[in-house]
C-alpha cells in the first residue's frame, strides 16, 4: 500500500491535504518501510510504517542526536571498564583512555559500536540519558517509539516504527556534525580505522548517510538518506533481508516519480495597485517558506487571492491575501501573503479624501 501525505511548512503550520496519484512504488521484502521527503516530511511510499518494531542498531541515530544536545563534539569522555564489556559490534574502546564525543560518534555510527553507545550514555547521565532519548522522541512528535537502551540490543519495550525512524534521520541530517559523520566512508580514531557499514555510500548514487542494524529477532534494519538534484529523501526498511537492493530500487523510483517545489519566505508573488500611496503598487510576498513534494505527473497550479487594489496607507507585514497551490485540481497547500513594505499615504492628499 502507498500513501502520499504532503506537508506545507509555512510559519510552522501543519496542513492536512489530500493524496495525489503517483506511479506505484516497487515491492520490497521489508516487513515495514517508508520513503520520506526529508525537508517537508512528505510520505512518498509506505508499508506498515506506523507499526512499533524492534529496530536494532538504528537506535544509535537517536543516541547520537541526544548526545549532541547534551555535550559538544569536543567533550572528553574517559572510558570505564564496564562500558567495554558488551556483546555485539564494537569500536574496541580501551578502559582508561579518553575520547572526544566526536570520536565516539564516529565509532558509534560507522562501526556501530555498542561500547561507544554505553560510553556516550553512561558519561552523559546513564538512566537520565535514556529518559532524555524518550523526551526527545516526544519533542519530535514520535508516536510509536520507546527506548530502554542506547545501542538497540533486543529488550522489552524497546521499539520504534519506520515512520519514526525516518523522522529521527531527518532531524539528524539537520545537525551539521551528524550529517558529516553519517556521510563518512571511513574514519581513523586512536590508530584504529573504522569503515562505514552502510554499503550504499559506495553503490547507490546520491546516498549521503544512514545507519544499519541487525539482531536475530529484529532482522536486517536500515535507514539511509539520498540526495539527487538538490532533493533529499530518506528510506527506512525494517526486517528486510534484501535491504540494500530495496533501498536502491525505492530511491530510483522516488526520484523519477516526484519533484520538489520550494518557495522562499519573502518571495514576491504579485504587485497590487495602491490608491493614494507614495508608490503606485505594493508587493505581496510569502510570509513563510513553502516546501512540497509532488508527483511529476501532477498538474500544479498557483492561484493568488489578493484584492484588485488597496487604499493607502499599506502597512508593512500586514496580511495581504493567500496563495493556493493545487495539484490535479485538489488543494495541496495554502500560504499567507503579507505586504512587503510600508506604502504611506501621499502627502498631497487631504485626510480621509482619496482620488477617484
Amino acid at each position: 500500500m502507498k500513501k502520499t501525505i504532503l506537508l506545507l511548512l509555512i510559519t510552522a503550520t501543519m496542513l492536512s491535504v489530500p493524496a495525489f496519484a503517483a506511479p506505484p512504488s516497487p515491492d520490497t521484502a521489508a516487513e515495514a518501510m517508508i520513503v520520506l521527503h526529508a525537508r517537508s516530511g512528505a510520505v512518498l511510499a509506505e508499508k506498515n510504517d506506523d507499526m512499533p518494531m524492534l529496530i536494532a542498531s538504528t537506535t544509535k541515530l537517536m543516541t547520537a542526536l541526544t548526545a549532541l544536545e547534551l555535550a559538544s563534539p569536543e567533550h572528553v569522555i574517559t572510558v570505564r571498564s564496564e562500558w567495554t564489556a558488551v556483546e555485539g559490534s564494537s569500536m574496541y574502546l580501551r578502559a582508561g583512555e579518553s575520547y572526544t564525543l566526536r570520536e565516539l560518534l564516529e565509532g558509534l555510527l560507522l562501526a556501530s559500536g555498542n561500547d561507544a553507545a554505553l560510553a556516550i550514555a553512561g558519561s552523559l547521565g546513564g538512566e537520565a540519558f535514556i529518559d532524555r532519548m524518550n523526551r526527545k522522541a516526544e519533542e519530535l512528535g514520535l508516536t510509536a517509539s520507546h527506548f530502554v537502551n542506547p545501542h538497540g540490543l533486543d529488550a522489552d519495550g524497546h521499539r520504534a516504527s519506520a515512520h519514526d525512524l525516518g523522522r529521527i534521520m531527518a532531524a539528524a541530517l539537520q545537525n551539521g556534525v551528524l550529517a558529516e559523520v553519517l556521510a563518512m566512508r571511513s574514519s581513523r580514531v586512536h590508530g584504529v580505522t573504522y569503515v562505514n557499514h552502510n554499503k550504499l555510500l559506495w553503490s547507490c548514487r546520491g546516498v549521503n548517510g544512514g545507519k544499519t542494524g541487525y539482531t536475530k529477532a529484529a532482522g536486517r534494519c536500515l535507514v539511509t538518506s539520498c540526495e539527487r538534484g538538490g532533493m533529499q529523501l530518506i528510506c527506512v526498511t525494517l526486517s528486510d533481508p534484501n535491504d540494500w537492493k530495496d533501498h536502491a530500487a525505492l530511491y530510483d523510483w522516488a526520484f523519477d516519480a516526484y519533484a520538489e517545489i520550494m518557495l522562499s519566505e519573502g518571495e514576491c508573488v504579485a504587485q497590487v495597485p495602491v490608491i493614494g500611496g507614495l508608490e503606485a503598487e505594493s508587493a505581496a510576498e510569502l510570509s513563510g517558506e513553502i516546501c512540497l513534494c509532488l508527483p511529476k505527473s501532477a498538474k500544479v497550479d498557483f492561484n493568488v487571492h489578493l484584492p484588485r487594489f488597496v487604499f493607502a496607507p499599506v502597512p508593512a507585514g500586514a496580511a495581504a491575501g493567500e496563495l493556493v497551490i493545487s495539484a490535479d485540481g485538489a488543494v495541496a497547500g495554502t500560504a499567507e501573503l503579507r505586504w512587503a513594505g510600508e506604502n504611506p499615504r501621499a502627502q498631497w492628499l487631504c485626510p480621509g479624501i482619496y482620488p477617484t
